[in-house]
């Protein structure tokens, strides 16, 4: 794609060694290499999903998409979903591999940010309300990833984004980017109007053809209307009690008779419904259905945001991308029309 117009290069891209303010979310297991590196070859910025990972992994990752793209790329950890001596692990093997940028979610854990910063290397930290996010500024992190509720996955926000970011954007002296219903050019351009300097995205790239997402799970996005989604916290085994997401609604979420929230990993049973590489996947646990992954598929934890409405197939990771950065200049296009001519990809 050529050059985007100065209207979209903002100030993080610079920082980031990106193209366009776009950013693709650490979701855990289906953000691998294949998937960061295609983002950083079509100019965005990705991070490597390695939540509860082990260190070899990370380490291969992290080899693999180096092989792929000599783009800068990060890695997304989560403290509070992660046992002490693991992420102790996690972390280590990521500074030693010298990677560009950590991104941290949920509790902010201070002491975290403070090795990462120590170590040269830039912090980006996802929250959910201004008093998170104030507290990941005074932690020391560089940027701020503010989540609405409108997110897949997991979900710190209880606000919809364009509540939400705004007040983030205020609070805070470091920059700032949306997450939570982000997957088109027309949704960039608008939380560049309110302030943001970039845009980070899940369930957009969930949905494309480099990504580690099981097919059926991507086929569920593509068929799934924003009303199909479900904010709850059964699926909870491996994350501290009550840790809402949002998913697609499936026989699991049927089970529950309508009570959707009060759960912890403790209220259910190790009910093997699946298999990933030999490991026993539960009922009611937070995995997601991988291309390794066999078994009942459609009772595991379908994670999407209500965006997926907007989501009508599954290309690549470099089409997704031209498809925000044209709908952008489209977008912008429609505000002023001296815009549009300034790019085409």
């Amino acid at each position: 794609m050529s050059p985007p117009p100065k209207s979209l290069r903002t100030d993080l891209c610079r920082v980031l060694g990106c193209d366009y303010p776009i950013l693709q979310a650490g979701m855990g297991g289906v953000a691998r290499s294949e998937l960061v590196a295609a983002v950083a070859e079509a100019g965005g910025y990705g991070f490597l999903g390695m939540v509860r990972e082990s260190p070899e992994l990370i380490r291969r990752e992290i080899h693999a998409a180096r092989g792929a793209t000599d783009r800068p790329f990060g890695v997304n950890l989560i403290p509070a979903g992660t046992a002490a001596d693991l992420f102790e692990e996690e972390l280590s093997v990521c500074l030693e591999e010298g990677v560009h940028s950590l991104c941290f979610f949920w509790d902010v854990d201070a002491a975290a940010v403070g090795r990462v910063k120590n170590a040269g290397k830039l912090v980006f930290y996802q929250v959910g309300s201004v008093a998170d996010a104030v507290a990941a500024e005074r932690a020391g992190a560089d940027a701020v990833i503010a989540q609405g509720l409108e997110a897949g996955g997991h979900v710190r926000g209880t606000i919809s984004s364009l509540v939400l970011i705004p007040q983030v954007v205020g609070a805070l002296s470091i920059p700032v980017i949306a997450s939570g219903g982000f997957a088109s050019g027309e949704g960039l351009v608008a939380a560049l109007a309110m302030g943001c300097q970039a845009i980070h995205c899940g369930t957009a790239f969930l949905a494309t053809q480099e990504s580690f997402a099981h097919d059926y799970h991507k086929q569920r996005v593509v068929e799934a209307s924003s009303r199909d989604t479900v904010y709850t916290d059964a699926f909870a085994i491996n994350w501290p009690r009550q840790s809402p997401v949002r998913v697609i609604a499936n026989s699991a979420v049927d089970d529950l008779d309508g009570r959707l929230l009060g759960y912890g990993p403790e209220d259910f049973a190790r009910t093997p419904i699946a298999s990933e590489e030999g490991r026993p996947i539960y009922l009611y646990s937070t995995d997601s259905p991988l291309r390794s992954t066999t078994g009942e598929l459609e009772r595991m934890a379908l994670f999407a945001g209500q965006v997926c409405g907007a989501i009508e197939d599954v290309p690549t990771a470099s089409e997704r991308i031209a498809r925000i950065v044209n709908g952008a200049v489209a977008a912008l296009a429609r505000l002023n029309p001296n815009v549009g001519e300034e790019h085409r990809t």
